[in-house]
């Protein structure tokens, strides 16, 4: 596995099931993400948080 593979992490949203992928430190950043994202089924941005690959 690549370092660049390493740092991916998934960003599910739970009323949806929609995903997001993005890179995170995982050296500076130690808690779970939470980011504001737009969702395509609901058509407005809603909270998506990290979950397991």
């Amino acid at each position: 596995m690549s370092k660049a593979q390493d740092r991916l992490i998934q960003l599910k949203n739970k009323e949806t099931g929609e995903v997001y992928w993005t890179a995170k430190n995982k050296k500076l950043v130690t808690r779970k993400i939470e980011l504001k994202k737009y969702s395509k089924k609901l058509r407005k941005h809603v909270m998506f948080k990290e979950s397991k690959k």
